[in-house]
């Protein structure tokens, strides 16, 4: 099964799939929230070309592992896309996936403003990867 994870902002939206193995999690891109939202063509495009069956979405958690302050605007936000898209979801802790992804482009020798369109895709792809490898455990 192919699964999508989408780390929902305000400004954008991460995209990242999973092989059809469940193994491995890659970026795919980020695409503006209010297109995704909206179902707009770059986000059909986006499905149509990786076909998946579940969102994963991210959710904001604080580090004592509460729901953060977005977290009722990410389900909601979460519920309208799957209900558009008829694509079932699910909910990962994102905690601390966008620190982690500045650190890694920050290594590769990335400046702040040439990652700004790539933290949000190596977020999803790294809360993807944590939610892939907790299901191959279960």
């Amino acid at each position: 099964m192919r699964v999508m994870a989408l780390d929902i902002g305000e400004v954008r939206v991460g995209v990242a799939v999973s092989d059809p193995g469940e193994r491995v999690a890659s970026p795919v891109c980020v695409l503006s929230a209010s297109e995704v939202l909206a179902g707009a063509k770059p986000f059909r495009r986006v499905l149509e070309d990786w076909e998946p069956e579940l969102f994963v979405c991210g959710l904001p958690r604080t580090l004592a592992g509460e729901e953060g302050p977005q977290a009722a605007r990410i389900r909601k936000a979460a519920a309208r896309i799957s209900r558009a898209c008829d694509i079932p979801h699910v909910f990962a802790d994102e905690r601390l996936s966008s620190a982690e992804a500045k650190r890694s482009l920050r290594e590769k020798g990335l400046s702040e403003r040439e990652m700004r369109g790539k933290v949000d895709m190596i977020a999803a792809s790294l809360f993807l990867q944590s939610w892939l490898d907790e299901r191959a455990r279960s």
